[in-house]
């Protein structure tokens, strides 16, 4: 099988929301036996319990959770080493958890700007930090971080969140040459529109103008982001890092 986890540990964050428990489902599938953070300790819960029903592994104990909250950053420094001592070991971070506090720049306030760099900008490099040194003895791992395409395109009302997403690039790039002649890569996964249940709530003309901007005419599913983590995550990836992988259905064709 190719992309095959098997024997490997996955700490992914923002596990319990629609594109982390995809990522969370894609990676259990593949053989990883997953660490499931979030700040929900009940969805987090049921969560993992429900992919301990669907993704029983033979080769591991099942998958864990814990809970932490990233805009504590206390919880934050604890978060790895608690993974380490669950799990046994860490291979592959996934920092998918993210905030927005959406606001036109002359009306953000400066609590929305520091929410969403403290948790989507600040805790990713905390995390990463924490990871290396394990990632290093081991002289394996896999770093993704999931950002989006705003980060690249910018978006009107969401200068913190584009700042964060554009900023987790560069410090991956920095991170992926540190690390690299370690056998560790670093990578981002840049997703576009995808189905949650935020773009749910959203009435059909407004999905239309979504649409109308995507050649595909749609948007993506969990699955699609998945999918690209569980390559990045993979032996098979090994020779790429410093990467974004745009998965946008066409939207902004970025190289």
């Amino acid at each position: 099988m190719m992309f095959d986890l098997t024997g490997m540990t996955a700490l992914v964050t923002g596990a319990s929301g629609g594109i982390g428990s995809a990522i969370a489902c894609a990676l259990a599938k593949q053989g990883a036996r997953l660490a499931l953070s979030g700040s929900n300790a009940a969805k987090l819960r049921s969560f993992r319990e429900q992919l301990n029903t669907e993704f029983a592994h033979h080769d591991h104990d099942g998958h864990v959770e814990i809970t932490c909250d990233l805009s504590n950053s206390e919880q934050v420094e604890e978060l790895v080493p608690a993974a380490v001592d669950t799990l046994g070991k860490i291979d592959i971070l996934v920092n998918n958890a993210g905030i927005t506090r959406d606001n036109l720049a002359m009306r953000m306030k400066d609590e929305e700007w520091d929410a969403v760099i403290k948790v989507n900008l600040e805790a990713t490099f905390r995390l990463m930090r924490a990871s290396a040194r394990p990632m290093m003895k081991a002289r394996f791992g896999r770093i993704v971080n999931i950002t989006s395409v705003v980060g690249a395109t910018g978006n009107p009302g969401q200068m913190n969140y584009c700042a964060a997403k554009a900023g987790v690039v560069g410090m991956s790039r920095s991170m992926a040459q540190e690390l690299a002649a370690r056998g560790i890569t670093v990578n981002c996964v840049a997703p576009g529109f995808i189905r949650s249940a935020m773009t749910d709530a959203l009435d059909d003309k407004q999905k239309d103008a979504i649409n109308a901007k995507i050649p595909m005419g749609r948007m993506g599913e969990g699955d699609d982001i998945g999918a690209a983590v569980a390559y990045l995550a993979s032996k098979e990836a090994g020779y790429v890092t410093g990467q974004v992988l745009h998965v946008n259905g066409g939207m902004a064709m970025l190289g």
